[in-house]
């Protein structure tokens, strides 16, 4: 049995769910961060498989711009998370939401 495309867009699909569920439910900064982060893979996988199925090498370069982007977002988003648990003492978006300047 190989695999073909279709299995992976299905598994880019799951994943994609899986990541729009732990945003859409979740209410934990960190655990929203690292559905997002999954979010981003699935849309990698599907980049890449699309891109060996047509033999194109676009899908993968716009795969490695969203690996430096998702990269970028890690750095900024875990200190900006970071810094907020240290004054809140909380990771909750709902407390977040609250923020006075």
């Amino acid at each position: 049995m190989s695999l073909t495309i279709t299995w992976f867009l299905l598994l880019g699909a799951a994943l994609f769910s899986i990541g729009v569920a732990g945003v859409l439910i979740r209410r934990n900064a960190l655990v929203m961060f690292m559905s997002i982060e999954l979010m981003l893979n699935a849309v990698n996988l599907t980049f890449v498989a699309v891109s060996k199925e047509l033999g194109l090498i676009e899908g993968q370069v716009a795969a490695l711009f969203v690996m430096v982007v998702a990269a970028a977002e890690v750095t900024i988003g875990l200190a900006i998370i970071v810094a907020v648990f240290r004054t809140r003492s909380s990771a909750n978006v709902d407390e977040l939401s609250e923020m006075k300047g």
